[in-house]
C-alpha cells in the first residue's frame, strides 16, 4: 500500500518537524515525508532536514513581488513533491485563499493557544497579560480564516506563578504541541481524520469540541 506523502512548512527552528519526522520513521505515522520547505534559509529546520536526508527547499517570499506570486510558487512546489497532505510547523506566511482552497481538508496547522483564544501572533504574551490560568495548543484544519479552521485536538496546562513568555511558550512545546501534532497527522494519514462540511470529522463523527490529550494514543502520550 502507498504510503501519503507528506510535506511540512517551517520557518523557526523545527522542534515540530522533528517530531513528525520521527514518528514518520517509527512506523507511528503511515506516511512519507516528501518534503521540507521554508521561506527562510537561515531556518535552523533546513538543518534538520538536511541532516536526515530528507528533501529540502527554500522558498523566499522576499524574491516575490506579491503575496499571488509567491503563494503561487509554492503551490507548484507542492504539487511537484506530489503532497497529499501538508502540516505547517511553525511557518510563519500567512497563505493565500487559492493556496489553502487547493489544499482544502488536506492541511493542518499546529498553533500555540487554545482557540479560539488568540488567533495570530505573541500567544504567549497575551495569554499572560489577560490573567488566564491555563494555556495551551491546539492542532486545526487550514481554512481561509486565520486561525479559524475546525479545531482537530487541543491540549492545556497550567500557568504557573514563575513563568514568562518563553518558558510558557517552553512547556507548551514540550509537553503539548509534540504530542499532538503527530497524533493528528496520524489520524489523517490513516484516513479517521477528515474534513467535510465546514468541519472536522473523527472516525465517522463530526467533532463540535476538539479531541483532548486524553484521546491521545499510548505512542503519543
Amino acid at each position: 500500500m502507498t504510503r501519503p506523502r507528506l510535506v511540512v512548512l517551517v520557518s523557526g527552528r523545527g522542534r515540530n518537524l522533528r517530531a513528525l519526522v520521527e514518528a514518520i520513521r517509527d512506523g507511528r505515522i503511515p506516511a512519507a515525508c516528501a518534503g521540507v520547505i521554508s521561506n527562510r534559509a537561515e531556518a535552523p529546520a533546513l538543518a534538520y532536514a538536511r541532516a536526515m536526508d530528507l528533501p529540502h527547499f527554500v522558498l523566499s517570499h522576499r524574491a516575490f513581488a506579491t503575496r499571488a506570486a509567491y503563494d503561487a510558487a509554492l503551490t507548484a512546489r507542492l504539487r511537484a513533491l506530489g503532497a497529499d497532505f501538508v502540516a505547517l510547523a511553525g511557518f510563519m506566511r500567512v497563505l493565500g485563499d487559492e493556496l489553502v482552497g487547493e489544499f482544502e481538508g488536506r492541511m493542518l496547522n499546529i498553533h500555540p493557544s487554545l482557540l479560539p483564544k488568540y488567533p495570530g501572533l505573541d500567544t504567549h504574551r497575551r495569554a499572560l497579560a489577560a490573567g488566564d490560568v491555563e494555556h495551551g495548543a491546539t492542532v486545526h484544519f487550514v481554512t481561509r480564516e486565520l486561525d479559524g479552521g475546525p479545531r482537530v485536538i487541543q491540549g492545556a496546562l497550567k500557568i504557573h506563578p514563575q513563568d514568562d513568555a518563553e518558558t510558557l511558550a517552553a512547556r507548551v512545546l514540550e509537553e503539548i504541541e509534540l504530542k499532538i501534532y503527530p497524533q493528528a497527522l496520524a489520524w489523517l494519514a490513516r484516513g479517521e481524520l477528515r474534513y467535510g462540511a465546514g468541519a472536522a470529522w473523527f472516525r465517522g463523527r463530526r467533532l463540535d469540541a476538539p479531541l483532548s490529550m486524553e484521546h491521545l494514543e499510548e505512542g503519543f502520550r
